[in-house]
């Protein structure tokens, strides 16, 4: 069977602990990014119909500090420090450029996160694989209610190879 680009990365790359404390300081600042986002664009959205979304976005911002807080508890138990920076945020106008800039940065951070308990597990830190399907179970409800806000389906964000 052929190997897809992300697999020969990886096949020729072995994970270690620092590697894997790396990948979690991206998903940190991808929470971080998020919490930004969520407080801004709940703040901002307009309109009846976007009021009950916007409820919701303040609820996922509380959510993704907390999700901030569990991320950066599993760098310093591997050791690591956890970062500082966010990914950049957003400037979007217009209500549905806010929805759909959230739904993207959903999509990255659900497809992150079952890399990173491949990863995890790989590595044999079951128990952070576990914690991060937690926080997975997050971001699909998040994910599904952007999507729903946007009258759209839920993407596929996982490749045919991941599957596999």
């Amino acid at each position: 069977m052929a190997k897809g680009p992300a697999q020969e990365d990886n096949a020729q790359e072995k994970l270690t602990r620092k590697k894997l404390i790396e990948a979690l300081n991206g998903d940190l600042s991808r929470e971080y990014q998020a919490v930004i986002a969520y407080i801004a664009y709940s703040q901002v959205l307009k309109g009846a119909e976007y009021m009950h979304i916007a409820t919701e976005l303040e609820k996922h911002a509380a959510q993704e500090l907390h999700h901030a807080m569990i991320v950066a508890k599993q760098i310093d138990y591997l050791g690591g420090t956890p970062t500082v920076t966010p990914k950049p945020v957003k400037e979007p106008k217009g209500n549905k450029e806010m929805l759909r800039a959230d739904l993207n940065n959903e999509n990255e951070t659900i497809k992150n996160y079952r890399i990173r308990v491949r990863q995890c597990e790989q590595l044999g830190e079951y128990a952070i694989a576990e914690i991060l399907r937690g926080i997975l179970v997050n971001e699909q409800d998040h994910q599904t209610d952007l999507a729903d806000a946007l009258g759209v389906d839920v993407p596929d964000v996982t490749t045919e190879a991941e599957r596999a």
